[in-house]
């Protein structure tokens, strides 16, 4: 591989680019110093965080903002390293080989880099191997198409450092012209400042008074609404004054692991000026423990919470409690679980070994289990469907398989994906999600679609398009009635959807395929989480000043968990026209917005 001689014509090559290298009459081999120097030369900057960095460096700065599940999934599937074949040009398979060894070297380097950067490393390559330093002037031209830019959002930049009090960014599919649900949204809360890094997970408990977060930094944080703290902080009293253990089902607790005394419970009194906010600004309490980042979370009617890891284990802990109550050990990461409905002594985990287990909390060990078929066996989600008749898994190649959770056996399979297109591959199924009452599952995966299913012949009843997911781990979810769905994006929006869109008005549009979304932006990175409150009665009344007493947040508490969301038909409590939503993003950045509704 040769560079022709520079003329003279061409001018002089500017001095702050570094020094001239001497050049021969013929020309002489382009070496990997070269490369190396051109690459360390650019400096390019993370939108997303502001950090600068040489291009070189790239390659190990650039997984930090991104799942590490999905960088793990990458590297094992080799992803990662060879996955070029299928987006590479015509004038790729015609590029002369690399055959030395440090050229070997620097070639699967460049590959790396063009995973995560796009074509226009690609680019800087093709001129360096053809114009030696020269291209170093080339390369500045394109290095800020190394990172993602809001095509659609020249206004964007403005938003760096946008305080949470100011009016939430809308916009809208641009075949939707209204009348729209969430075009007022406004954000109430933030609760940034308390997670180092990535939020990947958030769940409410059943009794929507609890906020579980978790992600990258190791820690499970639980955060409490305002005019509930007194009964929760009375329930934790309680046990420690007593020297009783909380009541886990196994009526034992294994103190595995202890959250540190100063991330244990928390009593601090709350800043009067955020008397009006609607959780304590400050974690409840933070559970540590676990040794690598957090990939889901799961409550049980009894706030009991289990939170599974990719240190390849889920551990088992209590409202009430400090310590770990129990650690349960798998052999890889473990991407799902998921409490039984109708027993809470049982919970579900997936594996990327390909091992689906049923576990039994009180005997601590594994009940029932099965092992996936095919060539790609990763388990990247796990639910149970119709009132945990039968526990649901997702995979990395796009399948939903279902099994009999009696028995865990194999029952029956959809292949998640489109008829035509790129998407006829099944791409990695990242939520499931049951939809009570009508026998059907919310399916999220990462072609950038969502579908729902109708288990009863497993039909495709509705495909959910516009936000972007094609490499995190981002799932949808359900409003409290089920009218709404939404999730996150990599585009640094909220999406939301009405579940069945009404459709009569239009004569041309397919009647399985909703395009009506709404976005909102709070945001200036990845939203990894979006997600609604189950009980947005308990959190919109706090906010325009009524409420209640602990006394009645401990009734309200013990009749919401006696309900059975099964028997919530779709829509049966769409009378309430008020919902409350949280997001997160990979900074650690979580929100609360609330949506009054205009009827």
């Amino acid at each position: 591989m040769f560079f022709t001689e520079q003329s003279k014509a061409s001018g002089p090559i500017d001095d702050s680019l570094g020094p001239q290298r001497p050049r021969s009459n013929s020309g002489r081999e382009l070496t990997d110093e070269v490369h190396i120097e051109i690459l360390a030369s650019v400096m390019i900057k993370n939108l997303d965080t502001g950090e600068e960095i040489p291009l070189i460096q790239a390659e190990e700065k650039l997984p930090t903002g991104i799942n590490p599940l999905t960088l793990h999934i990458m590297r094992r599937t080799k992803e990662y390293i060879t996955n070029d074949a299928a987006q590479s040009d015509d004038d790729d398979r015609g590029q002369a080989p690399l055959t030395d060894t440090d050229g070997g070297k620097l070639k699967q380097k460049t590959t790396r880099l063009k995973k995560f950067l796009g074509k226009s490393v690609k680019r800087a390559k093709h001129l360096a191997e053809e114009y030696g330093e020269k291209a170093v002037n080339k390369v500045k031209s394109v290095r800020d198409e190394v990172f993602h830019n809001d095509q659609d959002d020249p206004s964007s930049s403005d938003d760096e450092g946008m305080p949470y009090t100011r009016p939430v960014k809308f916009k809208a599919a641009h075949s939707f012209k209204g009348p729209f649900d969430f075009d007022q949204v406004k954000v109430v809360q933030d609760l940034s400042g308390e997670h180092m890094g990535a939020v990947w997970t958030m769940k409410f408990s059943h009794c929507g008074r609890l906020l579980a977060t978790a992600g990258q930094d190791n820690v499970v944080r639980i955060w409490v609404l305002k005019n509930s703290f007194d009964y929760f902080n009375n329930m934790r009293a309680k046990y420690n004054t007593e020297g009783r253990v909380s009541p886990s089902p196994s009526q034992e607790s294994l103190c595995s692991s202890k959250s540190d005394t100063d991330g244990g419970m928390s009593s601090v009194p709350e800043d009067p000026e955020d008397k009006n906010l609607p959780f304590r600004q400050i974690p409840f309490c933070k559970y540590k423990g676990h040794t690598a980042d957090l990939l889901d979370l799961s409550w049980s009617k009894n706030y009991f919470l289990l939170s599974s890891s990719m240190d390849k284990t889920v551990r088992l802990w209590h409202i009430s409690r400090r310590e770990c109550l129990c650690c349960f050990q798998h052999i890889d990461f473990v991407t799902a679980i998921a409490f039984h409905p109708r027993d809470d002594r049982y919970f579900l985990s997936g594996s990327l070994d390909g091992k689906l287990r049923l576990w039994n909390i009180p005997d601590k060990k594994v009940a029932l289990w099965n092992e996936v078929d095919g060539q790609t066996r990763l388990i990247t989600a796990a639910n149970f469907c119709q009132n945990g008749k039968y526990a649901v898994i997702g995979t990395y190649d796009g399948r939903c398989i279902f099994y009999d959770t009696e028995r865990l056996k194999y029952h029956t399979q959809i292949h998640v994906r489109s008829t035509r297109g790129r998407n006829r591959v099944g791409r990695k199924i990242t939520g499931i999600e049951p939809l009570p009452g009508e026998n059907k599952i919310l399916v999220t995966s990462n072609d950038c679609r969502i579908r729902l299913y109708d288990l009863r012949d497993l039909s495709l009843s509705m495909k959910y398009k516009g936000y972007v997911n094609s490499s995190s781990q981002i799932k949808a979810s359900f409003s409290h009635d089920y009218s709404f769905i939404v999730s996150g994006s990599e585009d640094k929006y909220v999406y939301i959807w009405s579940t069945y869109h009404d459709l009569s008005k239009f004569t041309s549009v397919r009647r399985d395929r909703n395009d009506f979304w709404e976005g909102i932006k709070a945001h200036n990175a990845v939203v990894t989480s979006a997600i609604f409150a189950p009980h947005p009665n308990l959190i919109v009344p706090q906010e325009a000043g009524a409420e209640k007493a602990g006394a009645g947040a401990e009734a309200e508490c013990k009749s919401v968990d006696s309900t059975d969301s099964e028997t919530i038909p779709s829509g049966a409590l769409k009378a309430d026209h008020t919902e409350v939503l949280l997001s997160a993003d990979f900074t650690g950045a979580i929100k609360v917005f609330i949506n009054v509704k205009k009827y």
